[in-house]
């Protein structure tokens, strides 16, 4: 059966009556003469829930303490068993704060012999609070990749964004990944970092951040990481509120498609992961997962999935896809 899809049309249409008096973002992919199809899947990305014990003004999620969606284990049971069913190569644990979901052993345990790469997202302070030594005893055994928000060396951007003493508490959570050997060379146990502004501008150069980053982190700390991750906010959520509340969000939107880059689509991550919410249901990004357009526009659950998405099916989009193919793009 042909999925009936929610067409790029529908949701540009919602766009354009925004009156940020924007191209939508399917004319744009079209007047470059391009398309956004998927390509060969090879990411799992699972979304274990909403919860979070910070409430960051960027989150497109609004995760926070007051969420109650959380993947149950009996979900957990059916995303491992379509992880066995279909081979990703990577799988990518995301949330809320992934750690605050009480299944989250489980599911490390059981999915991590099909996962030859996996990854957890994790807000240092979280980690640093729920169930730390089981889950660092855990991310060691099965060599799990940990991607650690952390935004800026400065304390007072770092907690305008997430929160009082977050920096902080990030330093000294950093400080026992490094001790266990994360982040350390020789090791294989990768650590690495996530920033992303904390106003409505762009990031800057990741290359020029992450040695800005190293440098400040080891002459400061003694702290060492892998890699450093640099990505634009996506106006959704949260963040999107913000936006409007401080009266930035024609401005911010205009300066994303102003920034758009045609030669980001072709690796834009949307063409090559899977998303999985907390209730087991399928899209094509976190972004969609958001904005609640699921799957090429077909709501499927995953126990109904034999196999990886068909490649060269469309994906739904929206102006917010401006977000990841503005510079060097969401890759």
């Amino acid at each position: 059966m042909v999925p009936e899809l929610t067409s790029a049309d529908t949701l540009s249409d919602a766009e354009r009556s925004s009156a940020h008096g924007l191209e939508p973002f399917s004319g744009c992919l079209a007047r470059h003469g391009l398309e956004l199809n998927r390509g060969q899947t090879n990411t799992l990305q699972i979304n274990v829930g909403l919860i979070c014990n910070q409430v960051c003004r960027h989150c497109h999620l609004e995760a926070g303490p007051n969420r109650s969606e959380i993947m149950s284990k009996k979900t957990i049971e059916e995303v491992v068993a379509y992880a066995k069913r279909a081979s990703f190569p990577v799988v990518d644990i995301t949330g809320g704060a992934p750690e605050m979901n009480p299944h989250l052993g489980y599911l490390i345990e059981n999915i991590a012999p099909v996962a030859p790469r996996l990854m957890m997202r994790a807000n240092l302070t979280a980690l640093a609070k729920e169930n730390t030594d089981y889950l660092l005893r855990l991310c060691m055994a099965n060599r799990v990749v940990i991607a650690a928000s952390f935004p800026a060396v400065s304390a007072s951007q770092t907690d305008s964004q997430r929160g009082k003493g977050v920096l902080e508490k990030s330093i000294t959570m950093l400080k026992k990944l490094n001790d266990l050997g994360y982040g350390r060379d020789g090791t294989g146990l990768e650590l690495n970092l996530v920033s992303n502004p904390t106003g409505a501008f762009l990031p800057a150069s990741q290359d020029q951040a992450e040695k800005r980053f190293r440098r400040y982190l080891e002459t400061k700390w003694g702290l060492s990481f892998n890699n450093l991750f640099t990505f634009a906010n996506v106006p959704l959520g949260r963040f999107r509120t913000w936006l409007a509340d401080s009266g930035n969000l024609d401005s911010y939107m205009k300066k994303l498609s102003a920034s758009f880059n045609p030669c980001a689509v072709e690796g834009l991550m949307c063409r090559t992961l899977l998303s999985v919410n907390w209730e087991g249901y399928l899209f094509d990004c976190d972004f969609n997962l958001a904005m609640g357009v699921y799957l090429a526009g077909r709501k499927r659950h995953i126990s109904e999935m034999d196999d990886l998405p068909e490649p060269g099916t469309q994906i739904p989009t929206g102006n917010h896809c401006y977000a990841c193919t503005a510079g060097s793009g969401f890759t």
